[in-house]
């Protein structure tokens, strides 16, 4: 959507700021996605840590939790990972992937709940449970509209090859 009341005297100055900002937020993805690949090691690492822990502790199902809490970590990058990739290459950044992160960390609270030093009352519990349960239907009906919109492009494609 171009501006029409932009004054033509500035258009040096609009066309040589735009080109700086698309420069400046390219390079500023590229800093997240090597923070996001540094992320992935250090995740890693710690998965690693967790185990070791656990083995040396003694108390598997602890350690087990714990590491797997950490491994849904893991997760949330790598699906931030496919987002700023598939943005990378000129897609949009799509809402179900940051919905679907936000069910992978409430989904890694409620593994980790049972092994946290401070037990949780029923109505954290609850609080949890709904928050994921909520979210889950969110990334239902985004999913749902979507391919709604995919296969009304399509029909609409077939009707313009008649």
């Amino acid at each position: 959507m171009a501006q029409q009341n932009f004054p033509n005297e500035l258009g040096c100055v609009n066309s040589f700021t735009v080109k700086a900002m698309l420069w400046l937020n390219g390079l500023a993805h590229i800093i997240i996605g090597l923070a996001l690949a540094v992320t992935v090691i250090m995740f890693t690492w710690l998965f690693f840590q967790d185990i070791q822990k656990a083995i040396y502790a003694s108390n598997l199902v602890h350690g087990f939790l714990h590491a797997l809490g950490t491994l849904m970590l893991l997760w949330t990058i790598s699906a931030l990972i496919m987002a700023e990739v598939r943005y990378l290459q000129g897609c949009k950044l799509e809402v179900d992937t940051f919905i679907e992160v936000g069910m992978v960390v409430m989904l890694r609270k409620l593994i980790v709940l049972p092994v946290q030093d401070a037990s949780p009352n029923w109505g954290e519990l609850m609080m949890w449970v709904g928050a994921a349960f909520m979210l889950g239907i969110m990334f239902a009906v985004v999913r749902w509209g979507q391919r709604l919109g995919e296969s009304r492009r399509t029909r609409s494609s077939d009707k313009n090859k008649e």
